[in-house]
C-alpha cells in the first residue's frame, strides 16, 4: 500500500473517529436535557400533591405521570433544537444530516435505481395517476435512463385488477420508453407488503443499485429523486435515506386543518431529532431511497412468535427495517427538508382513527421483540430506542386517561370524606404553572413551527402572509384541543383490546375526499360522547373548580361527533379554500409534479382499447 493510499485511509479513519465522539457528546446533552426536565416536572407534580399530604392514589398518579413524559419531553427538546439549529447555525443541514455532496446538483447518476410502489385495492387512478406523475418529472430532468418503474400489485378485488392493470397498460403504450414500465401482480398476497417487496428483491434486485419506495398516495418531484441518488452515490456508508413527507393540498376542512399542523410543526421536530439520531435515523416505509442489496443482505424480518394481532408478520415493517440495516454497519438517515417529497393525508376523522389505528397495532407489535431477544440479536440501543419510541407513540394515550382516571377516583374519595365537594388544590398557582408547562412543551412542535415561518418573511409568504398564518394557526390550535382527546379514547380502548384478541384490517385506505354521516360519526364514536358528558357530571358534582382545566378534554370528547360530521362538509372545505384558510405552500404555488399527478388516469376511450391486451411485468433477466 503506497504513502497517499495510507494516508487516505488514516483520515477516513480519524474522521469517522470524531464524527463519532460529536455524536456521542450530542447523546449526552439531550439525554441530560430530557432526563433533568422529566426529573423537574415530576417532582413539582410531588410537591403539588405533597402540600396537603400524599396518599396512595396520588403515588399512583405520580408514577404514570412519569411513565408519560418522556414522549412529550423528547418531542418539546427535539423542537427546541431543531428550531435552534434552522435559526442561528448557518451550515445547519451539514451539521444535522452529517453527509457529503448535499451541493451536488449536477454529477452524472450512477448505477440503476428503481421506484417501486406496493399496493393492495388501491385506486388504480389514484396509483397510475401518482406513478406517471413521478415519472413525467423524472423525464423533464433528463436524467431518467437509470430509473425503471415496478408497480408491485397485491390487489385482490378482480374489478380493481383489471382496472389496475388496464390503466397500466394504456401509460405503458403512450410512453415513449415502454420498457422500463413494469406490472406484477401477486395473487396470494404472502407476508403482505413485506412479502411483496421481498418477492421483487428477489427476482429483479440484482439488477439495480438503489430502490426508491412509494406508497399508493405517494409523489416525489425528479429532482429530489436525483438528489437521493446523488447522496447515495456520494456517502457508500448510507443505507437508507428518508425524506420528510409533507402533505399535498388538500379540499376538505378536516385535511388541511391537520396537515397544517403536521406541516409546520415537522420542521423543527424531524431537525432536532435528527441531530442527536444522527446515523441511526427512523424509516417511514415509502418516499425514501435503499441501498438495494445492503437491504436485501440485512432486513429480512422474521415471523413474530404467537398468533395475531401481536404475533405473525410484523406489519410496521419500516421501523425494524432500519434498525437491522443499522445492525448490518449501514447508516440510516433523514434529509429535513421540505422539498419535493409528498402523500396524501386522510380527509375525515374516521379514515384518520382508521389508519392511526392501524399504526398503533404494528408499533405494539415491537413488544414481542423485546419479549424475544434472540429475534433482535445484535441490534444497537440506539436501534432499541427507536422500538421503544414507536411504542412509546402508543402507551401515551392510555397512560393519560389512566391519570385522568385516577384523578377523579381521588377528587370522588375526597368529595365523599368531606361530605360535599372536593377541596381545591392545596397549591394551585403552582400547580397552574405546571399544568401550563405540560401544555406548552405538548404543543411545542407546532408553536416552534409557527415562530419558523413567523421569522422568515419568505415562510409567510408561502403560506399566504402573516394573517392567514394567524387564522389558520388559531383553527388549528382549536382543531388540535378537540382532536387530541378523541384520538387518544380510541387508541386507549384498542391497545387494551389488542391483548384481548382485536385487531383491524390492513386493507386500503379510503383516500377520497366524503361526507360523514351523523350515523356514521354515532356508530364510531359514542364512547367519545358518553365519556365526555360522564366526566363533566361527575365534575360539576364533586368538584367544579376543576372544569376549567379539564375544559378541553370534556369538549373535545363531547364534541366528537358533530366535529367528525362538520370538519368532512364540502361546503366548510370550499370555504377554506376561498379564504385560504389552513393552506400550505403547495396550494398558493403548485409544483408540476402535483399538478400532473391531478389527472388520474388516460382519457376511458384509450382505456377500453388497451383492456384486452395487458402484457405480465418482464421477465427478471429482460428487467
Amino acid at each position: 500500500m503506497g504513502l497517499g493510499a495510507m494516508d487516505t485511509g488514516h483520515r477516513m479513519r480519524a474522521g469517522r473517529s470524531v464524527t463519532s465522539r460529536r455524536m456521542t457528546a450530542r447523546r449526552i446533552l439531550f439525554f441530560g436535557l430530557v432526563s433533568s426536565t422529566i426529573l423537574a416536572l415530576v417532582s413539582a407534580l410531588t410537591y403539588v400533591f405533597a402540600a396537603d399530604g400524599l396518599r396512595a392514589i396520588e403515588i399512583a398518579m405520580i408514577v404514570v405521570f412519569a411513565l408519560n413524559t418522556p414522549w412529550m419531553v423528547i418531542g418539546f427538546w427535539n423542537a427546541v433544537i431543531g428550531f435552534s439549529l434552522l435559526h442561528f447555525k448557518r451550515d445547519w443541514l451539514r451539521s444535522v444530516t452529517g453527509l457529503s455532496g448535499l451541493e451536488d446538483e449536477t454529477s452524472a447518476i450512477g448505477g440503476r435505481t428503481a421506484i417501486v410502489m406496493p399496493v393492495h385495492n388501491e385506486s388504480p387512478d389514484l396509483v397510475v395517476g401518482n406513478l406517471k406523475a413521478v415519472i413525467d418529472s423524472l423525464d423533464a430532468t433528463g436524467l431518467s435512463d437509470t430509473f425503471d418503474v415496478f408497480l408491485l400489485s397485491d390487489t385482490t378485488d378482480p374489478d380493481i385488477a383489471l382496472r389496475e392493470q388496464s390503466l397500466f397498460e394504456a401509460w405503458r403504450d403512450g410512453n415513449e420508453r415502454p420498457d422500463r414500465l413494469h406490472y406484477r401482480r401477486r395473487t396470494d398476497n404472502i407476508r403482505q407488503k413485506v412479502g411483496n417487496i421481498e418477492d421483487f428483491c428477489t427476482r429483479w434486485g440484482d439488477g439495480f443499485d438503489f430502490m426508491i419506495v412509494l406508497d399508493a398516495d405517494s409523489v416525489m418531484s425528479g429532482p429530489a429523486i436525483l438528489r437521493l441518488v446523488r447522496l447515495m452515490q456520494h456517502n457508500p456508508a448510507l443505507g437508507i435515506l428518508q425524506t420528510l413527507v409533507t402533505g399535498m393540498p388538500a379540499s376538505s376542512a378536516f385535511a388541511r386543518m391537520f396537515q397544517f399542523g403536521m406541516r409546520h410543526g415537522m420542521r423543527s421536530y424531524t431537525t432536532g431529532s435528527a441531530w442527536w439520531q444522527g446515523p441511526d435515523g427512523p424509516y417511514w416505509g415509502h418516499n425514501a431511497i435503499l441501498r438495494l442489496q445492503a437491504f436485501r443482505r440485512n432486513c429480512a424480518l422474521p415471523a413474530l412468535p404467537g398468533t395475531r394481532p401481536l404475533g405473525g408478520e410484523i406489519l410496521s415493517h419500516d421501523q425494524v427495517e432500519a434498525v437491522f440495516m443499522r445492525r448490518g454497519g449501514y447508516e440510516v438517515r433523514v434529509l429535513p427538508l421540505e422539498d419535493g417529497s409528498y402523500e396524501e393525508n386522510p380527509t375525515t376523522l374516521p379514515d384518520f382513527l382508521t389508519r392511526d389505528l392501524r399504526w398503533c397495532q404494528g408499533n405494539m407489535q415491537y413488544l414481542k421483540l423485546f419479549r424475544h431477544p434472540s429475534l433482535i440479536r445484535g441490534v444497537r440501543p440506539m436501534g432499541r430506542l427507536q422500538l421503544l419510541l414507536a411504542i412509546m407513540m402508543y402507551t401515551g394515550a392510555p397512560l393519560w386517561f389512566a391519570f385522568m382516571g385516577l384523578g377523579l377516583a381521588d377528587l370522588c374519595l375526597s368529595a365523599a370524606s368531606s361530605g360535599g365537594t372536593a377541596p381545591a388544590v392545596a397549591a394551585p398557582g403552582f400547580g397552574l404553572a405546571l399544568f401550563a408547562a405540560v401544555m406548552g412543551m405538548t404543543f411545542a412542535p407546532k408553536l416552534f413551527g409557527i415562530l419558523d415561518i413567523a421569522l422568515r418573511r419568505a415562510g409567510r409568504l408561502s403560506y399566504g402572509g402573516g394573517l392567514r398564518v394567524a387564522a389558520g394557526t388559531l383553527l388549528e390550535t382549536v382543531f388540535s384541543l378537540l382532536l387530541s382527546p378523541v384520538v387518544a379514547l380510541a387508541q386507549t380502548v384498542f391497545v387494551f383490546g389488542l391483548f384481548f384478541g382485536k385487531r383491524i384490517r390492513w386493507d386500503a385506505q379510503e383516500r377520497d375526499d366524503r361526507r360523514v354521516t351523523l350515523r356514521e360519526a354515532l356508530g364510531g364514536l359514542w364512547l367519545q360522547t358518553a365519556l365526555g358528558a360522564t366526566f363533566l357530571t361527575v365534575l360539576s358534582l364533586v368538584a367544579p373548580h376543576i372544569l376549567p382545566w379539564a375544559a378541553p378534554v370534556i369538549a373535545g370528547l363531547l364534541l366528537s361527533v358533530p366535529f367528525a360530521v362538520v370538519t368532512s362538509m364540502p361546503a366548510l372545505g370550499r370555504l377554506f379554500r376561498l379564504c385560504g384558510l389552513c393552506a400550505i405552500p403547495e396550494e398558493k404555488l403548485v409544483p408540476e409534479v402535483l399538478r400532473e399527478a391531478q389527472v388520474r388516469a388516460p382519457e376511458p376511450a384509450l382505456i377500453r382499447r388497451a383492456a384486452p391486451t395487458v402484457r405480465p411485468l418482464a421477465d427478471p433477466e429482460r428487467a
